[in-house]
């Protein structure tokens, strides 16, 4: 006989902290799966211009396949968190990393259904979001249940870190490749890596009952009691949780125009140039800074310092000055600047990891999840819209310039925003919540 729904919620996403094994062994497999989680995002922006001569596709519709990403990812964002708050993060994780690497592995069969490649490419890529959507605010309920506060920014950016290594992976190994084999296999291998990353999970670190249970559940629907609702007035009643939000939206519109332009970039502007330089060094470099990142701001907080004014300097650094090297890009000929200004961008903006993602925990741990999904939501949006004006704009006008000054009107958008009406207090304490 099956636990009631209510009772199985609370044994699959309980409080029980991580002990510090446990806590190691779930930080790397995370790494690992966020990792695989940016080897499939990123494969279509390294095939892009491949598949733009194969299938003859113009910067418009480049753009329209590589913005319907965010089409799929914008709508699972808060059904992610919510479901990673009831079940549990790491089911959902897992269940969803087994249904998007089987679709990149089968994108190029995709490609080659009919003679509407750019239909059956935006639907995969629609698909691919919509199951990539829940990860980032499942995984973000789940470190705010298991993982102490003191050592939860430090978790974050050694976790977040894989998506660096991901988009490294994917430009060192892809870029050979594409040159190899063609760039079909790119995905094959991002699909059959995650497939066996899922294998690995489900082996060693969840157990078949586990999985089971939490089918079952969401098969049942999740009935919400009053204590386990979302405050939804009382949060969006409070200045800093918009703030959160504008920050949140700032940081991935401005990540997602880079992360899917950048290639083409570099590949249009220096022709001649290895694609492993341009595909690797940026997110070579952003790799430690990441893990800087969260070293630094714990170490701050654990020296006395307010844990707000931490995460506004992260900010200031992850999106204000990465914006200041995003506009260097776009006022230089040379390939040697073009890569150092590209790394410290990205690099930079791996401080994101440490001041808002992290923010988020701090003004709602009970509804962490729920409410990185809202943020990352906007996010998606913007990211949408952000990716396909890009590409309008570089077709209309014939400079990358002002992509690159896009990307800084964002990012300085949302980190005024957080440094005026940003806090670090809990808002999500209440005797009663508000019903949803």
């Amino acid at each position: 006989m099956q636990p009631p729904p209510d009772e199985a919620r609370r044994d699959m996403a309980g409080d029980t902290q991580w002990s510090r094994p446990e806590c190691q062994a779930w930080t790397g497999t995370l790494l690992l799966g966020t990792c695989l989680l940016y080897c499939a995002r990123s494969s279509m922006p390294i095939c892009t211009v491949s598949m733009s001569q194969d299938f003859g596709w113009n910067k418009k519709e480049a753009g329209i396949v590589l913005s319907s990403f965010f089409w799929g990812y914008c709508l699972t964002q808060v059904v992610g968190g919510h479901l990673g708050d009831r079940i549990g993060g790491e089911k959902v994780i897992l269940l969803s990393a087994s249904a998007w690497g089987s679709i990149a592995a089968v994108t190029p069969l995709l490609a080659h259904l009919s003679s509407a490649h750019l239909a059956f490419m935006t639907f995969s890529r629609i698909l691919m979001g919509l199951l990539q959507g829940v990860y980032f605010p499942a995984l973000t309920s789940l470190l705010s249940q298991k993982v102490r506060e003191s050592e939860r920014a430090f978790t974050y950016s050694i976790v977040g870190a894989g998506s660096q290594f991901g988009t490294l992976l994917t430009g060192a190994v892809g870029s050979l490749l594409l040159e190899w084999y063609g760039w079909q296999s790119i995905f094959y291998f991002s699909g059959g890596l995650t497939l066996l990353w899922v294998w690995y999970v489900y082996r060693y670190l969840l157990s078949e009952k586990d999985l089971i249970l939490a089918s079952s559940v969401l098969a049942q629907g999740l009935p919400v009691s009053r204590h386990s609702r979302v405050p939804w007035r009382r949060l969006f009643r409070k200045p800093a949780v918009w703030a959160a939000v504008v920050s949140q939206l700032s940081a991935a519109c401005s990540f997602f125009i880079l992360l899917s332009w950048l290639p083409t970039f570099f590949k249009e502007t220096f022709p001649d140039a290895k694609g492993w330089i341009f595909n690797v060094v940026p997110w070579l470099v952003a790799i430690p800074a990441s893990l800087f990142s969260g070293f630094l701001s714990d170490h701050l907080i654990n020296q006395g310092y307010r844990a707000i004014t931490v995460r506004k300097l992260m900010q200031g650094m992850g999106l204000g000055l990465s914006s200041v090297f995003a506009l260097c890009l776009g006022h230089t000929s040379s390939f040697c600047e073009s890569v150092v200004f590209a790394s410290a961008s990205i690099g930079l903006q791996t401080f994101n990891h440490s001041g808002i993602s992290v923010n988020i925990q701090d003004l709602a741990p009970s509804c962490a999840g729920f409410l990185f999904g809202v943020a990352n939501t906007a996010g998606a949006l913007a990211g949408v819209v952000g990716v396909c004006l890009g590409g309008y704009l570089i077709e209309t006008t014939g400079s990358w310039t002002c992509l690159f000054n896009l990307v800084a009107v964002i990012s300085n958008l949302g980190l005024c925003t957080f440094l005026v009406f940003g806090q670090a207090q809990r808002v999500d304490l209440s005797s009663t919540h508000e019903d949803l």
